[in-house]
């Protein structure tokens, strides 16, 4: 069976409740802001990093890893970063896939903001990354907020990897989700 996504930009209740929604390069002078996610073990429990302690090593991250990235994005309201998102390309017989990564302040979840954010992202990097054809995400299968983001933003669940990676000390299965260029439908 055949199942084709169309992703639909305007149909979140972020675009009401937070119409100044933006993605924009994360800076050092959002430091401040990036402590706020980055050190809370509620918003880290399932990523592959430990929780920030001191701003210093913040900075640092921000630094040496997040403004060289190619395509890193605070997730910004009026302004205001809340979050981050990301895509990693792969190089060489892998070019043709990217892989998506975000991050939101606990005060913000469940507003629709990620899926808001998630849709801001598909909707350009297929025209920015014109050899991109598949935008994957590896989602902890205990994590079925972030699973339910990438399918309310059309992307399809493929199966889960088991024992995929260690995270914090333990090996983790994670659930693969994909978007496709051909998905997308403006």
């Amino acid at each position: 069976m055949e199942v084709t996504s169309v992703v639909q930009l305007d149909q979140t209740k972020a675009k009401d409740e937070y119409p100044n929604l933006s993605l924009r390069p994360l800076q050092v002078s959002d430091v401040d802001d990036f402590m706020v996610w980055a050190s809370d073990e509620k918003v880290t429990r399932f990523c592959t990093w430990e929780p920030y302690t001191n701003k210093e090593d913040g900075l640092n991250y921000i630094k040496n890893i997040v403004v060289p990235h190619p395509w890193l994005r605070a997730i910004c309201i009026d302004d205001r970063p809340v979050g981050a998102i990301s895509v990693s390309a792969n190089s060489g017989n892998d070019k043709c896939r990217g892989e998506l990564g975000y991050v939101l302040a606990f005060k913000y979840w469940g507003k629709g903001i990620v899926t808001r954010a998630v849709k801001m992202v598909v909707e350009t990097i297929f025209v920015e990354w014109p050899h991109l054809e598949r935008l994957e995400a590896l989602v902890d299968v205990e994590n079925v907020g972030s699973q339910r983001v990438l399918e309310k933003a059309g992307f399809q669940r493929e199966g889960v990897l088991r024992k995929y990676l260690i995270v914090k000390g333990r090996s983790r299965d994670r659930v693969m989700l994909s978007f496709l260029s051909t998905d997308y439908q403006s």
